[in-house]
C-alpha cells in the first residue's frame, strides 16, 4: 500500500505499483467507443499509462495535454489515459482538446486495473477513484519506469517518462 496526500491529507492505495523489470499486469479497459481492450492490444509498442483520478480535474487535464504533446509523438508510442472516467466524458474531454495522440481508456466494465496495479485509492474523500501515476511498459510488456506521485494535486515527473520511453 502506497501512502500519498491530498492537499495534505494522508490517503492510502490497494497496493504498490509493479516493479521496475517485472512483466506489466494484464488489463481489460474500454474506450471512448466502449471497445474493450487489453494489454495485448498495444503488443510491440512501448506504452505510457498515465493513471489519473478524472479528466474532470485541472492536474489530470494538464498531463492528458503534457503526454499527448510529449510522448504522443514518440514513434511505435502509445499514450494509455487510465481512469474511472465514463466512456463519454473522456471522449468529450479529448475531442475538446484537440488530443489526438492519446488513447482514453477506463474501468467502466472490468474494475481490476486498479487492483492488479496498486493503485485503487482505499481511503478519504477519492475513496475508489485511482491514484496519479505513471507506468512505463516497453514493448516486450516489461516494465522501465513507474511514479506514485506523492500528492495527488502534484503532476507527475514528464521528464523521467519521457526519457524512459526513449
Amino acid at each position: 500500500m502506497a501512502n500519498i496526500t491530498l492537499r495534505g491529507n494522508s490517503i492510502t492505495t490497494s497496493g504498490e505499483l509493479p516493479k521496475v523489470g517485472s512483466k506489466a499486469p494484464d488489463f481489460k479497459l474500454t474506450t471512448v467507443d466502449l471497445k474493450d481492450v487489453s494489454l495485448k492490444d498495444y503488443a510491440g509498442k512501448k506504452k505510457v499509462l498515465v493513471i489519473s483520478p478524472s479528466l474532470d480535474t485541472g492536474v489530470c487535464q494538464t498531463a492528458a495535454r503534457k503526454f499527448n504533446e510529449q510522448a504522443g509523438k514518440l514513434p511505435n508510442t502509445v499514450v494509455l489515459l487510465v481512469t474511472d472516467d465514463l466512456p463519454f466524458a473522456a471522449k468529450r474531454f479529448c475531442t475538446a482538446e484537440g488530443l489526438s495522440n492519446v488513447t482514453a481508456l477506463s474501468e467502466l466494465r472490468n474494475r481490476d486495473f486498479g487492483r492488479d496495479y496498486g493503485v485503487r485509492i482505499t481511503s478519504g474523500g477519492m475513496e475508489g477513484l485511482l491514484s496519479r501515476c505513471i507506468v512505463v511498459v516497453d514493448e516486450s510488456d516489461k516494465v522501465t519506469y513507474t511514479q506514485q506521485v506523492p500528492e495527488i494535486a502534484q503532476e507527475p515527473d514528464y521528464d523521467k517518462a519521457i526519457a524512459a520511453l526513449k
